[in-house]
Formats: C-alpha cells, sequence, structure tokens
C-alpha cells in the first residue's frame, strides 16, 4: 500500500491545506500588526513589567507626514506620565480613586491623549486648521444665526462665568469648534476654550450655558500656548477636560441615582 495516501491526495485536499495555512497565517499577521498601538505593555504598579505575549510585537514602520517629518510605529519611547490617583484595593481591575482634582489631573474621563503637540494643518496651504475668526477675516458667523461673540457664559447653576470673545471655526470642515472665553480669576483675565458641542446658545436671554462645568472650574480650564492656534494635544486635554464636568463638576454627580 505504499504511496496509497498521496493517491487520493488530490487539488481539493491541496486547497483546503492551502487555505488552512494561509488562514492561521493571517491570523498570526493580524495579531502582530494589532500590536502597533498600546504596546509594550505596562503592568500597574509594575513599570519594567511589560509583557508581550505571542506573537510578538512587530518591528517599526515608518511613515512620512504629510507636512513633513515621520511618524514611528510601535513608538520608540512610552512616556510615563504621573497618574494622580490610587487604586481603590490591590484586585486586578480595581477602579482609581483620584487624590487631587482628576479634571486638571486628567484622571477618568478628563484624560486625554498624547498626540502631536503641533497644530492640525490644511491640506491645501498647510496652515492651521482650526483658528479664531479673528485671524479668519475672510470667515464669518451666518446673519441668520446668533453671533456669541460678547455673549455671558454662564456656568451650570446659570451663574456667569465670563464672557464669548470669539469663535474658533474649522476651515477644512467650514465648522464651528470651540467658544474662546474670557474669565477673572485672582491673577487677571484668562481665556479658556469651549467645545461647540459642550454649550447651549439661549439666544433670548443673550447667554450661553455651559452645564458641566461651575464658575470656579472655568478659571481652572487648560489655556493654550498660542493664542491664535491649537495643537492636536490641546485640543484633546480642552475637550477632556469640560466633558469630565459632566462627572466631576459636582459631587452629586458620581453618586448613584439609587
Amino acid at each position: 500500500m505504499d504511496g496509497s495516501y498521496f493517491a487520493g491526495f488530490d487539488l481539493v485536499t491541496a486547497a483546503l491545506y492551502a487555505f488552512w495555512i494561509f488562514f492561521l497565517s493571517l491570523v498570526l499577521y493580524l495579531n502582530r500588526e494589532s500590536k502597533r498601538e498600546g504596546y509594550p505593555l505596562v503592568t500597574p504598579g509594575k513599570h519594567h513589567d511589560r509583557p508581550e505575549g505571542f506573537p510578538p510585537t512587530p518591528a517599526p514602520k515608518f511613515w512620512k507626514l504629510p507636512h513633513g517629518g515621520t511618524a514611528q510605529s510601535p513608538p520608540a519611547s512610552d512616556p510615563q506620565i504621573p497618574i494622580h490617583a490610587v487604586w481603590a484595593d490591590p484586585t486586578p481591575g480595581a477602579p482609581l480613586i483620584p487624590t487631587g482634582n482628576p479634571m486638571v489631573d486628567g484622571v477618568g474621563p478628563a484624560a486625554y491623549a498624547l498626540r502631536r503637540d503641533e497644530p492640525d494643518l490644511t491640506f491645501d496651504d498647510s496652515t492651521p486648521k482650526i483658528v479664531p475668526l479673528r485671524v479668519a477675516p475672510e470667515w464669518s458667523v451666518d446673519p441668520k444665526d446668533p453671533d456669541p461673540r460678547g455673549m455671558t457664559v454662564v456656568d451650570a447653576d446659570w451663574q456667569p462665568a465670563g464672557v464669548c470673545v470669539d469663535v474658533w471655526i474649522d476651515k477644512s470642515e467650514v465648522i464651528f469648534r470651540y467658544l474662546e472665553v474670557e474669565v477673572e480669576t485672582e491673577n487677571g483675565p484668562k481665556r479658556v476654550m469651549v467645545p461647540v458641542p459642550l454649550m447651549v446658545i439661549h439666544s433670548d436671554k443673550n447667554v450661553i450655558r455651559v452645564r458641566t462645568l461651575t464658575a470656579e472650574q472655568f478659571k481652572l480650564a487648560p489655556t493654550l500656548k498660542n493664542p491664535d492656534t491649537i495643537t492636536l494635544r490641546e485640543e484633546d486635554r480642552v475637550s477632556a477636560y469640560v466633558a469630565s464636568g459632566q462627572l466631576f463638576g459636582k459631587p452629586e454627580r458620581s453618586q448613584p441615582w439609587i
């Protein structure tokens, strides 16, 4: 019976085996490529313990960015930012309890991604994509819509928090992204940003309400390093700060309903 196995090895069997090999290779490849983001892993409390698993992390790839420079994935460095929180208990997966102001410290819903600390640029002329109207005179508010500039900004309790001084437009998407609000602090005037989706204009009362923040929290909001541009990292930080007030803005918001 020598050779009887291969005597029944036809094209269908060969195709089946080829599919199995292809499918296994595809699964291994996709699992390996999935480790380009979020790796190496870090074990909580053990920053030197970095499990990798199988398959291993792939070799770095490099991409040329459209406006110059390159990007590497997985990244060459893994910045370790101190977390201002403690574990509720030693059980794996236990929640974090903030040790300071979670909105300022970037804990929980106030956390933000460490994207490039540079402005996003337009495709055509490589200029900052999101800018205030004061530096983009070719753009304006539609006369049929209420102009928020000059309106009083009120907080969750309808208390005055500041005054809207400008509107920031996304020139690529042709949509308003942020309101620039001037607030009075103990150290003088300060300008902060509020994402448009997190505010409501009450034109009948000539006020803009931001229900996620209190007047005092407006004073602690992050500022921009350049008054006329906003970086990718600043976008995430601003949005995280204002949105996190939905949970952290008032003590009762983080408590159970029942």
